[in-house]
This record gives C-alpha cells, structure tokens and sequence, in this order.
C-alpha cells in the first residue's frame, strides 16, 4: 500500500495502542474520524490501528482504512476496484493505484449523508473477500531504456532485479520513466543500483 503526498502523519508514523488514543492525537479531522468510525463499528467489522491508521478488518483480511488526508478524511477499500460503485462515491487513491479506492469526507454532515451507504459498500467489500476475489496484477512496464542498458552490463544486477517482486519492479520502473531527461534517468537508475542488488524495492530501508 502506498500512501499520498498530502497525508497527515501523526508523528511521522507513531505507533497508538488503539484507536481511542489516535482520535485523541488527531487534529486535521477528529469529529469525522469519530463520526466515521461508529459507522464502521456497526458494520461488525474488527477495528485496530495498522501502519498508523484505524483499520478494520474482518476474519484477519483488511477491508478498509481511514486516512487523514490534507483535504480530506478518507476511507479507503484495500480491493476497492472490485466493488460496484452505484453511488459514485469511490475515487482512485492514485494514478498507479490499481486495487484501493476511497470514499471521500469533508464535513461531518459528509459522513452522515452516506452513514447508510458506508456499510452496503463495506458488505460488498467484505464479499469479495469471502469470494477470495483479487485484482489482477498490473502488467510489467515497458523497460526504461537506461535502466536495460545498466542491466545487459551487469548480469548480477540483472539477476538481482529479475528476482525483485512484480511491485517492486513496477515501483522502480515508474520512478526512472517519470524523469524527462536522459542523464536524470541514468543518475536515478545509479542511485539505485545498490537497493536493487540488496534486494530492496525502492521504498525499502
């Protein structure tokens, strides 16, 4: 899962025993959270703070997380992509996101206008996950041509990089191609090369 740039951190990342001393830390959106979060209690759904935020989840599988953004608080669906979407109410987490969607509040009175939307969407979610339904993985991008060409002069950074996981690959890939000139993308794929032969994804430490 990855995160936006405009998310607010509580502490960079603190660790709460659970979700009473999170609302209590929290300052962008405290009456949402609370609000959202008797919605979600009465969706018999499993609360608990993971990678710093409420999350619940039913059965050990994660169905959804809140998230304090800037802008707003979201609640994001882990395989939101698979659910059908009447209401219109999912927007994508991000551009390279391919499973998580989120709906979107910015009021209290938000959260009460779609306090009976919430749980048809967290019953078709929490279905998928009975179903064992899962997104299909993104198709591998189309390789940096820098980043070939570190490959074919290294054949230990080439069975490092094969090795990687199809995300971390992805990850690298969309990190390298996004720079518009050639002498950044081979200064980005240098930068990387011990990461890669370590193992590590390009998020990794």
């Amino acid at each position: 899962m990855t995160v936006a740039a405009d998310a607010v951190y509580h502490g960079a990342m603190r660790d709460f025993d659970d979700v009473d001393a999170y609302l209590a830390a929290s300052e962008q959106w405290p009456a949402e959270v609370a609000a959202l979060r008797e919605v979600l209690l009465g969706c018999d759904l499993d609360e608990s703070i993971k990678w710093g935020k409420p999350c619940y989840s039913l059965d050990g599988s994660n169905i959804a997380l809140m998230q304090e953004m800037k802008n707003f608080l979201a609640l994001m669906f882990f395989k939101g992509s698979l659910l059908d979407d009447p209401e219109g109410v999912l927007h994508d987490q991000g551009p390279n996101s391919r499973a998580a969607k989120r709906m979107q509040f910015t009021s209290v009175d938000d959260v009460r206008r779609l306090a009976e939307v919430v749980p048809v969407y967290v019953e078709q979610a929490i279905d998928v996950e009975r179903q064992g339904l899962e997104v299909e993985p993104a198709p591998e991008p189309e390789m940096v041509e820098e980043l070939q060409r570190r490959l074919d002069a290294d054949p230990d950074l080439a069975e490092a990089f094969a090795a990687l996981t199809p995300g971390r690959r992805r990850e690298y890939h969309l990190y390298f191609s996004s720079a518009k000139q050639a002498s950044t993308r081979e200064s980005r794929v240098e930068k990387y090369v011990p990461k890669i032969l370590a193992g590590k994804g390009f998020r990794d430490r």
